[in-house]
C-alpha cells in the first residue's frame, strides 16, 4: 500500500503511462479518464494528470496559469546498478539532464519522463543513504 503520493502534470497520460510502468517497474493501478491515472511502485503512489479544463489535479486555479510539466522538484527511486539501467534506458531512447553525479552517499541521474518532468535514479554508496 502506497504512503506516499506525488502528482505529476504529464503532456500526455496516454504517452506516459508505458514509461513508467515498462521502463520503471511501476504499477497501473487505473486510468479512468483521458487526463488521469494512478500509479504505484512500493510506498510511492504517482499521480499523473494532464493540464485540462475539467475538474482535478491539471486544472487551472481561478485565474490562475495552466499546470505545466518540468521543473527540478522530483523523486528518487533506488537502484542496485546504476550503470546497467542507464544503459537500458539509454537504448529505449530516455533523456538525462546530465552524466551521472558521484555523490557523498550514492551516485545518481536525472532521468526525465516524456513531458520532461525528472526522476532521479539513485545508486546507494553507502549503507546509511538506502532508501
Amino acid at each position: 500500500m502506497a504512503t506516499v503520493q506525488v502528482r505529476y502534470i504529464v503532456h500526455d497520460v496516454d504517452i506516459a503511462i508505458p514509461f513508467y510502468v515498462q521502463q520503471l517497474g511501476f504499477n497501473l493501478v487505473m486510468h479512468p479518464a483521458p487526463a488521469f491515472a494512478m500509479l504505484t511502485r512500493g510506498d510511492l503512489r504517482l499521480v499523473l494528470s494532464a493540464p485540462n479544463s475539467a475538474p482535478g489535479g491539471g486544472q487551472s486555479t481561478p485565474g490562475g496559469p495552466q499546470p505545466t510539466p518540468g521543473g527540478w522538484n522530483r523523486f528518487a527511486i533506488q537502484v542496485d546498478d546504476l550503470d546497467a539501467m542507464v544503459k537500458q534506458l539509454t537504448a529505449g531512447g530516455a533523456a538525462f539532464r546530465s552524466p551521472i553525479v558521484n555523490g557523498v552517499g550514492g551516485r545518481q541521474i536525472i532521468l526525465d519522463d516524456p513531458s520532461g518532468n525528472p526522476i532521479e535514479l539513485f545508486e546507494p554508496t553507502r549503507a546509511e543513504a538506502r532508501l
